[in-house]
């Protein structure tokens, strides 16, 4: 072999490599085993990661939002049927139980070969990849994009509208999209945001982002809770954490005096503000008989 003919192959060893490294590869997950993976993409390499630690949370944890919970039951068992079933929008306040609905789903009807895979903002336009990737698995898939939203000068969404609307991504049907956000539509409409505000809903450019949440078929609203509704979710939680500390409480006027300013401090009255405050108060308290029964020995 010559030395000119042993340079080109070298060389051409060399770019193949080269494009290699740039092509998208994915490693193999064993979905009998996995409940939960995160997807992430960098310089051209597309990899599932496998989720160790799974949300606990159960679907009897969320009080106050029966009617979206029973929607995305229903949803999910059709899907897990095999049977048609919507991509998913739920929006609404933080803290209200959004995200946690999804993961309780999971605990929910993993059995039934449900599974979770997370990505973020930046994956997005790696949907129709992903999904083609996991059209091959004996699971249904649904892929979770958690508190996703866009701002005036971000292009981000034609990249999610693209996807959702791609040909790869209509003809897989173990997969499904839910979304979580603060925003209806996804796209910021504060005037200190968006300028075309005053042309909100006359601007084709305005339109065109809006029309990202018309991809979903199931919108559904979560709104921040009132007194008696956080009161009540405060109680379950207590309740919850009391249990597993072995700790005997009253939950009267006191401890609601406390839950209540506590929420005030938040700004918020949500599931999450009432969890944080029984997380506190019951181990502020269980701590307190820990410490006496510690000093009377």
């Amino acid at each position: 072999m010559s030395e000119r003919l042993e340079r080109i192959l070298e060389r051409a060893d060399e770019l193949l490599s080269r494009m290699e490294r740039m092509l998208p590869t994915t490693e193999t997950i064993d979905w009998s085993a996995t409940y939960a993976a995160t997807w992430s993409s960098k310089r051209g390499r597309s990899n599932f990661h496998p989720v160790g630690h799974i949300d606990t949370i159960q679907l009897d944890d969320l009080l106050e939002i029966d009617r979206q919970k029973d929607s995305l039951i229903q949803n999910t068992a059709q899907f897990c049927a095999g049977l048609p079933a919507n991509n998913v929008l739920l929006w609404g306040a933080r803290g209200t139980g959004k995200s946690s609905l999804i993961h309780a789903l999971l605990n929910a009807f993993a059995e039934r070969s449900l599974r979770l895979v997370e990505v973020d903002k930046r994956s997005l336009a790696d949907i129709a990849i992903l999904a083609e990737q996991l059209q091959q698995e004996p699971f249904r898939f649904i892929v979770v994009c958690d508190d996703l939203s866009f701002d005036a000068t971000d292009t981000g969404y034609k990249e999610l509208k693209s996807s959702l609307e791609g040909a790869i991504f209509a003809t897989v049907e173990n997969v499904l999209v839910y979304i979580t956000s603060n925003r209806r539509h996804l796209i910021s409409e504060l005037a200190k945001e968006n300028q075309e505000l005053q042309e909100l809903h006359s601007s084709e450019t305005v339109e065109e982002k809006i029309s990202l949440s018309d991809r979903f078929g199931l919108w559904l609203s979560f709104h921040p809770f009132d007194q008696e509704q956080y009161l009540r979710v405060v109680q379950h939680w207590v309740k919850h954490y009391a249990e597993q500390c072995n700790f005997e409480h009253s939950f009267d006027d006191e401890v609601r005096t406390i839950a209540l300013r506590w929420a005030l401090n938040r700004g918020v009255r949500s599931g999450r503000t009432a969890n944080h405050f029984a997380r506190a108060w019951v181990g502020s308290k269980s701590l307190e008989i820990l410490s006496r029964e510690s000093d009377g020995q």
